[in-house]
């Protein structure tokens, strides 16, 4: 139930679920609530986000208002959902369309039994690896940092867990997927692995979280709702006044999903 409002005491704890939009890292949408939190009398309240999603994805970003930021660890832990659509016979060095296609692959054998198939032996508890464009840990530095620089580095795997992955829709070469999976999941990781159980290629072409634990899309603002609750008195809710700070990234090398 939405019950987000200015009649409560922020700093004493809330978790806002927000859809995020297309475009934005899950750090802008922190800065730009605490940016409108501020406007709202807000100075020193605490923001952070239990789960990150790429600029590329859209959907679920639990954010922690105030003394809520303590429970973002055990937010960030529970299970995940997703809506993934992946194109079949072709693959891209981030796994996603934030890179062009650098291989491509027969796509004449595939049919929709195979995908049904391929899906089912990818379910259960596994070992994933991340994509190189990705903020995993490396010797102290993020992963894209050094692929940006053209280094070679050394990905190790993720034990994740893939609750349940079913097609939503087929149309070869792309296909939906609707996901359900453990934190740490890379769903660009997912794409690459089913093009590889298919003798192809695979890459992500749009990726929407639904569900992060207990709070669902149904459940969510968007930002332009957040800041009609947060500066009602704004004729104009999208402003730019603020844009200079908060503006999005439009780089998923920031950030991946969990």
């Amino acid at each position: 139930m939405k019950d987000f409002s200015l009649d409560r005491d922020l700093t004493e704890g809330y978790v806002l679920t927000v859809d995020k939009p297309y475009g934005w890292t899950s750090s802008d949408v922190v800065r730009k609530i605490r940016y409108l939190l501020r406007s709202a009398g807000y100075r020193k309240i605490k923001v952070g986000h239990a789960g990150t999603l790429d600029p590329l994805a859209t959907g679920v970003l639990v954010v922690c208002i105030g003394r809520a930021t303590k429970q973002a660890d055990s937010l960030q832990a529970e299970e995940k959902e997703y809506i993934a659509g992946i194109r079949l016979g072709a693959t891209t060095a981030s796994f996603d369309l934030e890179h062009p296609v650098d291989a491509t692959y027969p796509t004449d054998h595939i049919t929709g039994d195979a995908v049904r198939r391929a899906l089912e032996s990818m379910t259960g508890e596994q070992d994933q690896m991340p994509p190189v464009f990705s903020a995993k840990q490396i010797a102290g530095r993020r992963a894209y940092d050094y692929a940006r620089e053209g280094e070679e580095v050394e990905m190790k795997p993720v034990r994740v867990t893939i609750v349940s992955a079913e097609i939503a829709d087929m149309e070869l070469p792309d296909v939906t997927v609707n996901i359900v999976c453990s934190k740490g999941t890379y769903i660009r990781s997912f794409a690459r692995d089913l093009g590889m159980a298919l003798d192809s290629g695979g890459y992500l072409t749009s990726l929407r979280r639904t569900r992060s634990g207990s709070y669902t899309i149904d459940d969510a603002y968007t930002l332009e709702e957040i800041e009609a609750v947060l500066r009602p008195e704004t004729p104009d809710r999208r402003d730019t006044t603020d844009k200079k700070n908060i503006a999005p990234h439009g780089s998923h090398l920031a950030a991946g999903e969990n």
